[in-house]
């Protein structure tokens, strides 16, 4: 199920995020499974938890972000600036993806995870091109999508791909 309130008021915004986050929850507590899992997507996040300030729903936020995995609700987050997003959710994040971004950013404290040259590097990453990190890897790896993004075969992406042989099976 998609739910899109793109056209709604901020305040309803959240009315609708908060009543939908609190029933997944409960429902899922109730039950006690992980399965089936439900994915919640939160653009601009700092809307819904903020670091500083007042927001109705940062709580049910903040559970989903700390318990949800294990009851099956991944929280996928959006947001530009993670220096504005409550610190708690973000350090509950499994994955953390970084796009191009200005260096005052990217020298917060929300960013210590990008090792060795890596925060340079997000200066400057050009469009499309972002860094991925997985606590279960070493070291944070870069990532490409093709244009368009919505590319799914080689004769609809825009530019020339290299696959090295060794990915010759995933391709």
């Amino acid at each position: 199920c998609v739910v899109d309130i793109s056209g709604l008021h901020s305040i309803a915004q959240m009315f609708v995020v908060g009543t939908l986050l609190k029933r997944i929850f409960k429902e899922k507590e109730s039950k006690g499974k992980p399965y089936p899992k439900i994915f919640v997507v939160l653009d601009e996040l700092n809307k819904y938890a903020p670091k500083e300030g007042w927001s109705p729903i940062k709580d049910v936020v903040l559970d989903i972000a700390e318990r949800g995995r294990s009851l099956g609700v991944i929280l996928i987050g959006a947001q530009q600036t993670a220096s504005e997003v409550e610190k708690r959710v973000i350090a509950n994040s499994a994955v953390k993806v970084v796009g191009r971004m200005d260096s005052s950013e990217v020298l917060s404290k929300e960013y210590e995870f990008l090792t060795g040259n890596f925060r340079l590097r997000a200066i400057m990453l050009k469009k499309g091109t972002m860094i991925l990190y997985q606590p279960d890897i070493p070291t944070p790896m870069m990532v490409k999508f093709p244009k368009p993004a919505w590319a799914t075969r080689p004769s609809e992406v825009e530019e020339d791909v290299y696959v090295p042989d060794d990915f010759g099976n995933f391709a």
